[in-house]
Parts: C-alpha cells; structure tokens; sequence
C-alpha cells in the first residue's frame, strides 16, 4: 500500500516549478553647484478711490474721479483729484492711493536685470569640497561642498519575483 501511495503523491505534483527571480543593485551620486539668479517681478500700476458725501474734481472738471492715463514706458499718467465735504456738518469720508508701477526697460542686454520692485537675487555656489564616491562595495561617501551645493548618495535594492 505504501507503494501505492508514494506513487500517487509524485503523479499529483507537478513534474516542474518555474520562478522568475530579478535582483538589481544600483548605487549613484549627484553633486549639483548652484548657478547664479535673479528673479524680477514687475510691480504693476494701481489706483484706488472710495468715499461718501464729498465732491471731487481734477482741477478742471467738477465730479472727476481722476484716475490712470495713457502708459508711457509702463507707467500710467496720473490724474489726481481733490475732495471736499458736501455738505458742511454732515459725515462723509474719502479714501484714494495710487501706486506707479515699475518702469519697462527699452533695451537691456544679456546679463542686466530689469530695475523692478520685487526683486531676489541669489549668488553662484562654491564648489569648494564638495564631493562623492562609490567603491566596489557599494558604499557610498559623500562630502559637503560650500554654499550653494547639494549633495545626494543613494543605493537601491530590488527585488522582484514572478
């Protein structure tokens, strides 16, 4: 019977298993030295004006508002107006701003920075010991440079089974 058996359990296995196994190791280093930069952002024109019980005028016209004109080089003209109580005793209040916004350039060449409002400048970085390396064992060593560096080691393992 034990025959019978042993025989049984090998014809209900089957004769081949298959497996895919993939392992990766991958090891690198990237060392980057920031580039100088500017960062310019235009600050553009505004003009605001609010109020009750007043009346206004641009010296000319009675009940101008004033405001913004024709852009010359990206700066409006100007308008302004003055206000005075409508009715003397009465409550009123008056509220304007204007803001000029930064001038456009004609021409500026390669290298110049607009002359705007918003402006954020950043230095070249210094390389200065700022290093890495991998060896045969895949470790890793990595050094510091000087401002304006980075620095990454990675070592990656994979292992995938199908």
């Amino acid at each position: 019977m034990l025959k019978y058996l042993s025989l049984l359990i090998l014809l209900l296995f089957p004769t081949s298993l298959r497996a895919n196994i993939y392992h990766s190791i991958s090891s690198s280093v990237q060392l980057e030295v920031h580039a100088a930069g500017t960062n310019a952002d235009r600050i553009g024109n505004s003009y605001s004006i609010s109020g009750t019980g007043v009346n206004t005028t641009d010296g000319t016209t009675t009940g101008s508002l004033g405001g913004l004109g024709t852009a010359t080089n990206g700066v409006n003209a100007y308008t302004p107006i003055t206000a005075s109580q409508l009715t003397a005793g009465d409550a009123y209040s008056f509220s304007a701003s204007y803001l000029a916004g930064d001038t456009v350039p004609t021409s500026l060449t390669v290298g110049q920075v607009s002359p705007f409002g918003d402006l954020t400048s950043t230095s070249a970085g210094t390389a200065g010991d700022l290093a890495g390396t991998i060896d045969t064992k895949n470790d890793i060593t990595i050094v510091a440079g000087g401002a304006g560096t980075t620095v990454t080691g990675q070592f990656v393992v994979g292992l995938t089974l199908d």
